[in-house]
């Protein structure tokens, strides 16, 4: 049978000298396990269990260009992109479609000690890392997780050793520009030794919208005893960008991670959070927040595994859907035996603001041990009226108040972020989201880019 799998077997198939030749030994070691798996695997289909609203097979299905060669598209970092995050200096990285850089400030402003350098130059530099890390959280029982695996030529590796606070934010910025449909395979791997300490903000970008794109990526992280890292995801690409993202993480004890997702403008994304806490007094915050309009797709599913007693995890994911929009969340809470003194929490509260727009929403808990303290809610609605009547009556239109309404809506969300400069900026992101201001790329300056120019409101 004919999959959308199957082309890109065949690719892998017909070019793996050629994919192995550019990439690093530890890349290609996992790509017999990666085929195997592949072995008669099929995309999840819209409707199937944790795929309630998302069809893998049919993102897939497009005949996306895949950069096999590694030709190299290397514009000048510095003077393609400007992020304007006010009062924020950052060590700044970039993927262009799927190929590592660093900008010219990258060096200056880098923590020594720290590594941050492709899987490349880490099979040089640093192949005890890789050959010890990567690999060894992904699930290639995921056929999405396992085509990554099979084709993915190089990768960012972030290493942070013992002890060290790094003192500036780690900045990725995602880059989509092609003169044809593209697929980007992107792999990253964080390890943070025990007591490190660092905070990471990834953004994604589209360049040139009038192609379509699909991201594929994979993150593992490894917070070891101790460690704290924060995962911020901004997604502000375009309604041709479709990405497909699984997030790993395992943590010690005493390690405390967050990640935040935040997705402002996109076409179709599914993004997967798998949690293993294998430590006691570790704590995870995992939130989430949507704004989608037109006919943009948000679909979140995520599982937290409390693997060991006297373990904490927070979680929230919030939406607000217009027009023809779709939503969609399906989280677990896995709390296994002996695991007592558990505390976890996981909501979902969504605002339907259009008629034509659809949340799908599935939490839930899987207990199997006493002593814990666990909950989960989820609530899908539109505006209150009450507060709507209450605003309008104090002489407020009825367009500002709901604007004012459903920022407050986001506010717990966005004042979770640990980043008091991005925390600012996701505020004001957010509200010129709602006023339909935003534009592809917010503020950020790419040079000769249409999007910049682009005066479409989004409106809700």
């Amino acid at each position: 049978m004919t999959t959308s799998l199957t082309q890109y077997i065949d690719l892998y198939t017909q070019h793996a000298e050629a994919i192995c030749a550019h990439a690093p030994a530890a890349m290609n070691a996992l790509r017999p396990d990666a085929l195997a798996a592949l072995g008669g695997a099929t995309l999840p289909k819209k409707g199937q269990e944790d795929y309630e609203a998302t069809d893998l097979e049919k993102v897939f299905a497009p005949d996306y260009g895949v950069n096999i060669n590694r030709v190299p598209f290397a514009p000048d970092a510095a003077a393609s992109f400007r992020c304007d995050v006010p009062n924020m200096s950052t060590c700044l990285y970039f993927f262009f479609n799927d190929i590592f850089a660093e900008s010219r400030t990258a060096a200056r402003n880098t923590q020594a000690g720290l590594v941050i350098e492709s899987f490349a130059d880490a099979q040089k530099n640093h192949p005890e890392v890789l050959q010890k890390h990567l690999g060894s959280l992904a699930d290639l029982k995921k056929p999405e997780v396992a085509l990554n695996t099979l084709l993915a030529q190089d990768g960012m590796l972030i290493y942070v050793p013992k002890g060290m606070v790094v003192e500036k934010p780690i900045q990725l910025v995602n880059i989509f520009k092609a003169a044809a449909p593209v697929m980007a395979l992107r792999r990253m791997l964080v390890v943070l030794e025990e007591g490190a300490q660092a905070k990471m903000l990834v953004c994604d970008h589209t360049q040139d919208a009038e192609h379509s794109y699909l991201a594929s990526q994979v993150v593992e992280i490894v917070a070891e005893r101790g460690s704290m890292f924060d995962y911020y995801d901004l997604e502000e690409s375009s309604e041709s960008t479709h990405r497909v993202s699984s997030i790993f993480v395992r943590q010690a004890e005493e390690s405390n991670v967050l990640i935040d997702g935040i997705t402002l403008l996109n076409g179709i994304t599914r993004n997967d959070y798998y949690v293993n806490i294998d430590g006691e007094h570790a704590e995870t915050h995992l939130l989430g927040m949507t704004v989608a309009s037109a006919r943009q797709h948000v679909d979140n599913h995520t599982f937290i595994s409390h693997n060991v007693a006297r373990c904490e995890s927070n979680e929230m994911f919030k939406y607000v859907l217009n027009d023809q929009s779709v939503g969609a969340f399906a989280g677990k809470v896995l709390v296994k035996e002996n695991c007592p003194r558990t505390v976890a929490y996981q909501g979902n509260r969504n605002i339907v603001a259009s008629a034509d727009a659809k949340m799908y929403s599935k939490p839930q808990l899987e207990i199997y041990t006493d002593d814990v303290k666990c909950s989960h809610g989820s609530a899908t609605g539109q505006l209150n009226e009450e507060a709507l009547f209450y605003m309008r009556s104090r002489g407020i239109s009825e367009a500002e108040a709901r604007q004012l309404l459903m920022q407050a809506f986001m506010s717990d969300v966005i004042d979770a972020v640990r980043l008091p400069a991005l925390k600012d900026r996701l505020h004001h992101l957010v509200e010129k989201r709602f006023r339909g201001q935003l534009a592809m790329c917010a503020d950020c300056t790419v040079a000769n880019c249409a999007a910049a120019k682009d005066t479409t409101t989004l409106n809700i």
